[in-house]
């Protein structure tokens, strides 16, 4: 260490670095061993305890606390709809809704569905008119009738009256009688004013057809505009609360039906009463006219049946005389929940029959294998029908 000399940049309590950038000077005997130059800082970050924090330059990913933000949300001036480019949250989807309903049962306000006249061709147009859409496909004899009863009859006097209005919300459905009607579709999603606002024209609906079928379901807003393009046009109407409470009231009533009609099936007999409207909303209708063999004995069977309307008679062994009988409130079958066995007699309807019916795999989804059930209560010693003689089950 004799080679080389030191001077400690410490004396008298110094800035190591000099108030002025002060160089820091080691040597060697082969020349300065290092510079050490202090370079000036603007350094704007500063303790949270002084008044001046946040003051600087300092940015967090977010920009929370640059005064380049611009005031805080609650002070800024709000957006203007008109900056927004075209189309600007067209495709969003919005929101629909509809009437909360209760049954006649429940709130005991003697609701009944309205019924307005009509000739015997009038109801026939109608039901073809209806017939294919999807809406009453599924709809039973008595809704049909009920639907067809609530039609209300809807003159258009004049040519270019608008039934319907894109954008509107929507609360009738319409079949056309007699005339036709043009549609028209705006891009912009509503009716515009002025001579071109309806847009452009899409189709027209002529005598025997319909539309506005959506507006049965929820008060979503119409998709097109609806204009008469003749005189004397005739319609026939019906809103949404009378169509929902129709159907709403018959399946209730046939839920309360089919509740009944389980209660008296020994192998459901351990149900609780929401298993059982499990299995009752589960029932589909079926029509058979009379003659018609409903099961085959011999069969493999997948369904079990309840009679809701109608009579029907078993048969076994190619006998002419009639084992059982079966009417309202009887049942058949019940054993193909149960195992896959081949069933011990055919069932022909003697008259029209409507039945309600449900397969094992379809029971299964619901409540598991019908097994299970049969562990609460043990199905011992119950007379159901002609399968409990089966000679292919005798002990």
């Amino acid at each position: 260490m004799s080679g080389s000399t030191f001077t400690s940049p410490f004396a008298a309590n110094s800035n190591p670095f000099g108030s002025d950038g002060a160089k820091l000077q080691t040597t060697t005997p082969s020349g300065p061993l290092l510079n050490v130059v202090e370079e000036d800082e603007n350094d704007a970050i500063t303790s949270p305890t002084t008044g001046s924090f946040g003051n600087g330059g300092f940015r967090t990913p977010f920009g929370g606390d640059s005064p380049s933000d611009g005031p805080p949300s609650s002070v800024r001036t709000p957006p203007n709809p008109d900056s927004y480019p075209a189309q600007y949250n067209f495709g969003r989807r919005t929101s629909v809704s509809a009437e909360s309903l209760k049954p006649v049962a429940d709130v005991n306000d003697n609701w009944s569905p309205p019924s307005y006249p009509k000739s015997t061709e009038q109801l026939k147009r109608l039901q073809k008119a209806i017939e294919g859409n999807f809406l009453f496909s599924h709809l039973d004899d008595e809704q049909t009738a009920q639907i067809l009863g609530a039609l209300q009859e809807k003159p258009i006097p004049a040519k270019d009256i608008k039934v319907v209005t894109q954008g509107d919300a929507g609360d009738y459905f319409y079949v056309v009688e007699k005339g036709s009607f043009d549609v028209y579709v705006n891009d912009s999603g509503a009716l515009q004013p002025g001579p071109d606002g309806m847009g452009t024209k899409v189709g027209s609906v002529q005598a025997g057809g319909s539309f506005g079928e959506l507006a049965l379901m929820y008060n979503a807003p119409r998709a097109a505009t609806v204009v008469s393009a003749e005189a004397a046009c005739t319609l026939w109407a019906l809103d949404r609360v009378t169509f929902r409470r129709i159907l709403m009231e018959s399946t209730f009533a046939r839920r309360r039906l089919y509740e009944k009609f389980l209660e008296e099936v020994p192998l459901l007999s351990s149900l609780t009463p929401y298993e059982r409207s499990k299995i009752a909303d589960a029932l589909e209708t079926i029509k058979y006219p009379p003659g018609t063999t409903i099961i085959k004995q011999g069969d493999i069977g997948q369904s079990f049946y309840l009679v809701e309307s109608g009579e029907a008679d078993a048969y076994k062994d190619g006998q002419s005389e009639s084992v059982k009988h079966y009417q309202k409130g009887d049942f058949f079958g019940e054993l193909a929940l149960l195992n896959d066995a081949p069933r011990a007699a055919s069932v022909v309807s003697s008259s029209e029959i409507k039945v309600a019916t449900l397969g094992k795999n379809a029971f299964a989804r619901l409540l598991g294998p019908v097994e299970g059930i049969m562990r609460r209560t043990r199905y011992v010693g119950v007379v159901s029908g002609v399968e409990d003689v089966d000679p292919l089950h005798a002990p």
